[in-house]
């Protein structure tokens, strides 16, 4: 560009306008922009296009002119120019019009192009380049915008995967922004990026994407696992409980047979033994395997998979009742009349375990063993009660996606599976007494006792679901504390080393302290604590989002769908009612006083499965 002075109706560029030089005061120049507006700018915020003079800003069109811009630019492609040059070559005179327009076709970028201060012409190369880059960028908003005609309309087909697969994403939670939804004017939300590809039959209800919002690992633990179990079953530190019938009590679908129970006469009501799987045997703190299950926490139980938090074979090698004998770590506790400990004895063995589900073990409670561990069970439960344990029987329902087929199945409260509960509460009690006795610093599962406990049980479904509203929440730490709603002085989970890492912990912290191997310190078990509540919350979200997803799927599968609701809690002119047979929960508007519990006919209006939402009406 040429080096002249900026005098009063100079024509320059500010900020990519044209502007008119008013006046020239000292280091300030006084522009008039198009539609009339003034500024005052320094000279260095301005460039000078032509000196003028130009008298109004309405003289500027180049309409009027014929230009030959191939021809300008093939004389100088390649070289240096300038603003002169280019309208000369171009429109064949320099004015303020031709060098505004000359102005432009440098802004275009196409033919000439402007770097720093320097103005050149664009080689061959560089112009055949952009040509078909801006023929591409032509075709990508034609695309785009017949993309967006169908997905107004809902009309998506195959060919508009490129463009889902950003609504995906966001859907499955590795984005947060959509430029799809944002140019749709929808909310940029997981939920709503679901919705959209359910609308667009991009997506069906066999689609779960709350798996990869929680970011748990579902990737399965690979082995194998290197133990020798025949070596530990001829381990002379292990006992041998083979004497004792032993029985490994669970639902029929269960694949993780991790506890089994036996009974012995004695004192009082005599011994319940709880035997657990052992993998703390050759799981060593701070082993690969150790790390592995630290990093996941827990089985993650899904009803379309199960992730293990071990490798898949452990359990085949160490589940009780699998092969005909098995190691276990096994805990005999005494109780009295009164539903006491009054002695604990922790021990690795050998057992002999039978399995069995809760229906055999209900039928089978008035015989035997099972009569004994009855008698404890029950004066330990009338104890706990005692002590403020909360008792809460709301529905439960277990649901399992099998080859596309969605089953849901109640839960039903067995007095077997009652038994069997209270053992394993009564193991958790025993060793956390047991490390509170011998200073074993273990991690203990508390929970803080609710801010207005109710005077009387819960008897009704609303009550108890009321009472589980008080609940607080439980939690992890490395002292013992009370946990309210077991009503116990002190907790810790131990009978299931198979499926959550803290029993491993408590299992390595035991067995450290019986064969004299260092224990971890009450730091270590605080770290441990640390790092594997993350990974439980995450996992125990994904499994309740997954219930309910598929539980909203088999809704949206079966209508018109009618059934049972319990009328548990009321807010307003609302109610709120529980469905039994898919223990779920839903909002109703109530247009009748209707009392707590009352029990109604429900029929499904609508499933809103992005939002796990449905919706209900009550049939009178």
């Amino acid at each position: 560009m040429p080096e002249l002075t900026i005098t009063p109706n100079s024509l320059v560029i500010y900020r990519s306008r044209p502007a008119r030089v008013v006046s020239v005061a000292g280091d300030k120049l006084s522009l008039e922009l198009e539609g009339g507006e003034v500024a005052r700018v320094r000279p260095k915020d301005v460039s000078l296009l032509h000196p003028g003079p130009l008298h109004s800003l309405t003289g500027l069109s180049a309409r009027h002119l014929s230009p030959d811009v191939q021809t300008a630019w093939e004389l100088l492609a390649g070289g240096p120019t300038s603003i002169a040059e280019i309208a000369e070559l171009t429109y064949g005179d320099f004015t303020p019009a031709t060098a505004w327009a000359a102005w432009q076709l440098v802004a275009d970028g196409l033919y000439f192009r402007q770097t720093g201060n320097t103005l050149r012409a664009s080689t061959g190369e560089e112009v055949t380049h952009l040509q078909a880059q801006r023929a591409a960028e032509a075709a990508e908003r034609a695309a785009w915008d017949a993309f967006m005609e169908r997905a107004n309309a809902g009309n998506v087909t195959q060919e508009d995967r490129r463009y889902l697969r950003e609504v995906e994403d966001l859907a499955y939670g590795r984005s947060e922004r959509s430029r799809v939804l944002k140019a749709l004017g929808r909310e940029e939300s997981p939920e709503n990026a679901h919705a959209a590809l359910l609308d667009w039959g991009a997506w069906d209800d066999s689609v779960n994407p709350h798996l990869l919002r929680a970011r748990v690992n579902l990737t399965p633990p690979t082995g194998p696992v290197s133990v020798d179990v025949a070596a530990l079953l001829v381990d002379p530190a292990r006992i041998d409980l083979t004497y004792l019938p032993a029985f490994a009590v669970d639902d029929e679908w269960t694949d993780t047979p991790d506890d089994a129970i036996s009974w012995e006469d004695g004192p009082g009501l005599g011994k319940a033994w709880v035997h657990v799987a052992d993998p703390a045997a050759f799981i060593s703190p701070g082993s690969p395997l150790d790390l592995a299950a630290r990093s996941r926490g827990v089985t993650l139980h899904l009803p379309e998979v199960v992730v293990p938090m071990l490798p898949a074979d452990t359990t085949p090698l160490l589940g009780l009742g699998l092969n005909e004998f098995s190691p276990a770590l096994s805990f005999g506790i005494s109780v009295d009349e009164a539903g006491e400990i009054t002695s604990v004895e922790i021990a690795p063995s050998i057992v002999r375990a039978t399995r069995l589900t809760y229906e055999v073990a209900t039928a089978r409670l008035e015989e035997g063993p099972f009569a004994g561990l009855r008698r404890i069970a029950l004066a330990f439960e009338v104890r706990r009660r005692g002590a403020g344990a909360a008792t809460i029987d709301l529905p439960e329902v277990q649901v399992r996606v099998r080859g596309g087929k969605i089953e849901i199945k109640p839960v039903a409260t067995l007095p077997g599976r009652t038994v069997v509960e209270n053992c394993m509460i009564l193991a958790g009690e025993a060793v956390a007494r047991y490390g509170m006795e011998h200073g074993i610093p273990l991690p203990y599962a508390t929970q803080d006792a609710p801010d207005n406990p109710s005077p009387t049980p819960a008897q009704t479904l609303s009550e108890m679901f009321g009472l589980r509203r008080t609940m607080k929440r439980s939690q992890y730490r490395s002292a013992p504390a009370a946990h309210s709603g077991l009503g116990l002085a002190a907790y810790t989970q131990a009978t299931s080393p198979l499926r959550r890492y803290l029993d491993l912990v408590a299992h390595q912290q035991v067995r450290s302290h019986a064969t004299g191997a260092p224990l971890l310190t009450t730091a270590e078990i605080v770290e441990r604590i640390g790092e594997v509540e993350p990974s439980i919350s995450a996992e125990r979200q994904a499994e309740w989002q997954s219930e309910k997803h598929w539980t909203l799927a088999f809704l949206r599968r079966q209508p018109p769908w009618r059934g049972k609701g319990v009328l548990v809690d009321r807010r307003n002119a609302s109610g709120l009612f529980i469905i039994p047979e898919l223990a779920l929960e839903t909002s109703i508007h109530l247009n009748a006083d209707l009392p707590l519990d009352a029990e109604v006919t429900l029929a499904l209006r609508s499933v809103d499965l992005a939002r796990l939402d449905a919706r209900f009406r009550i049939e009178h």
